[in-house]
């Protein structure tokens, strides 16, 4: 497996870097959908900072809970996307499923 330094030294300006990151963050159980703490987002800002500087298309993927069967909205990672991107101070492009159209999309945006 290649670490961050590997890639970087590569060169990945152009290229697109799918990372999997841990951003299994609480909620705040009396306001759903509000980020409690944001300490997993913020451990991957130095990654996610390091590719988009040397140029990389970056895709991040993760999950929240566990759901059973089907998608169900209260484990949406929307919000984290959304913290991601005051994070970064650029726009997250969130995608509503891993496959198919929605996800050609963000990915192309």
């Amino acid at each position: 497996m290649k670490t961050l330094d590997d890639l970087l030294a590569e060169g990945v300006s152009g290229r697109r870097v799918f990372v999997r990151a841990d951003l299994n963050v609480p909620f705040d159980k009396s306001n759903p959908g509000v980020i409690s703490d944001d300490g997993r987002a913020r451990a991957v800002l130095p990654t996610l900072i390091a590719l988009r500087d040397a140029g990389a298309k970056v895709i991040v993927a993760s999950h929240l809970g566990r759901p059973k069967g089907a998608p169900d909205p209260k484990f949406t990672l929307a919000p984290v996307a959304t913290r991601l991107g005051e994070l970064l101070g650029s726009t997250v492009v969130f995608a509503d499923d891993t496959v198919g159209p929605a996800a050609t999309e963000a990915v192309a945006a």
